[in-house]
């Protein structure tokens, strides 16, 4: 049980973020990360370091976990990217045994050399005629795919326009691929039109990638996709689609926002995810010609030089495109937005702010860091596991609680998390209040 007495809890666990010790100081490399260690311990110690934690069965929607020092929770689990629910499903299991029976459990070998199998090859097969489009190439992880497509393709004088809230994986592809990025505001087409002009008027000879998201994980919104290819064809830019948290998911069909918004086999490159509705780790890129696959499958590193997907991801993948293209499939989506829109309803209901629009992710404002953090420790007390986002992966005094939406939660598993979480909600809020507000300015400043 935790002791909630206020002036046990130093006002330096409620202050500071990761960004902190994101630059470090000292001439020895090991040494000099001990002050992040300490601030991370010091969380910890005080039941405010919510992350790392491991579950005992698996991602279901009522689980037990434990946190990184092997304390056990168990309750509601909001917290686990499995937005169909098809991580145990009969079929998918089957085919994973099976591939295991055929294959083995490793591919060894890159695909460039002899780990691809029939599966594999039938996947790309598969996802290009999922998303019209020509050609696939599929990676070890989705991070890979975002990362190596940037680093693969753009050159260190070519320019880089995305999205200030384009994932981390599009960030560090960028950063590793040219040092001339422009981030236009969030979902602003104008701002990204004036970084554009602003490029070719300096620069006719090199080549844009413009990148974004068809769904933003953090506010669950997306773009206006035509416009953004438009804009693209206006200034000779190639636009690149991130499709983790939509595709599978969202859609009648499963096509996610480029099927919604009509823009099957109009976007230069798409990329995407296994591991949010198709149960694998794994990724791909979608693109229009042979040419622009083969390059990136000898010039792309994280797919030239990383094992191909395992036999048994690569099996599992395959099915669950079958899964989701059935009339299962839909039953599973139609299912997901109840939960969704039920989930959402539920935590205005209880007099909290939810972002962006209806997706399996549902984004519950919390603002203050300290204050988030401390609503954190109540969650394994109360029985809901739901991830805490903070600065800087969101903006500073933005923090929220990142609940994730299962096909299979019950309107049950709904009401007790919207319901928990507010309980948390106003017992920290009521803790968060009664600090001593000078100490704990100066911590967090």
């Amino acid at each position: 049980m935790l002791d909630s007495a206020n002036n046990n809890i130093p006002p330096a666990a409620l202050g500071g973020s990761m960004r902190d010790f994101r630059v470090l100081k000292g001439e020895n490399l090991l040494d000099r990360v001990d002050s992040f260690f300490q601030w991370q311990d010091l969380r910890r110690q005080n039941g405010l370091w919510p992350f790392s934690r491991s579950t005992e069965g698996g991602p279901t929607a009522v689980c037990a976990a434990r946190d990184d020092q092997g304390n056990r929770m168990e309750g509601v689990n909001f917290a686990s990217q499995d937005y169909l629910s098809l991580s145990r499903h009969p079929e998918i299991l089957n085919a994973a045994k099976d591939a295991i029976e055929r294959y083995g459990v490793h591919s060894a070998g890159s695909p460039v050399l002899v780990g691809n199998t029939v599966d594999s090859i039938a996947l790309e097969r598969r996802i290009g005629t999922f998303l019209e489009m020509e050609e696939v190439l599929l990676y070890p992880t989705g991070w890979a795919a975002g990362f190596g497509v940037i680093k693969g393709l753009v050159r260190s004088s070519d320019h880089i326009v995305m999205d200030a809230l384009a994932h981390t994986c599009l960030q560090e592809g960028a950063k590793a691929a040219t040092k001339n990025i422009y981030q236009f505001r969030h979902l602003d087409l104008d701002h990204c039109r004036r970084w554009l002009s602003a490029v070719r008027a300096k620069d006719t000879r090199n080549a844009i990638m413009v990148v974004t998201e068809g769904l933003f994980s953090m506010d669950s919104d997306t773009p206006d996709l035509a416009a953004m290819q438009d804009l693209c064809r206006e200034y000779n830019a190639t636009l690149l689609v991130d499709v983790a948290h939509d595709l599978g998911c969202l859609g009648d069909d499963g096509r996610g926002h480029i099927g919604l918004q009509k823009m099957l086999g109009k976007v230069d490159l798409v990329m995407g995810s296994f591991s949010k509705t198709f149960a694998s780790n794994g990724g791909f890129v979608a693109c229009k010609s042979r040419s622009v696959k083969e390059y990136l499958r000898f010039y792309s590193t994280p797919a030239t030089f990383s094992n191909a997907v395992s036999p048994v991801q690569a099996a599992v993948v395959l099915k669950a495109f079958e899964i989701i293209e059935s009339t299962e499939g839909r039953s599973l989506r139609a299912a997901l937005m109840r939960n969704i829109l039920s989930l959402r309803q539920h935590v205005r209901n209880a007099g909290m702010e939810v972002y962006g629009d209806p997706s399996a992710i549902v984004a519950v404002r919390m603002g203050s860091e300290g204050l988030a953090r401390l609503v954190s420790r109540r969650l394994p007390e109360v029985g809901l596991l739901a991830n805490l986002v903070e600065f800087p992966a969101v903006g500073k005094g933005a923090a929220r609680f990142r609940l994730q939406v299962m096909a299979n939660h019950t309107e049950q598993d709904i009401q007790q998390a919207a319901q928990r979480l507010h309980v948390a909600y106003l017992d920290a809020s009521a803790e968060f209040d009664a600090l001593p507000q000078p100490e704990l300015e100066m911590a967090i400043a």
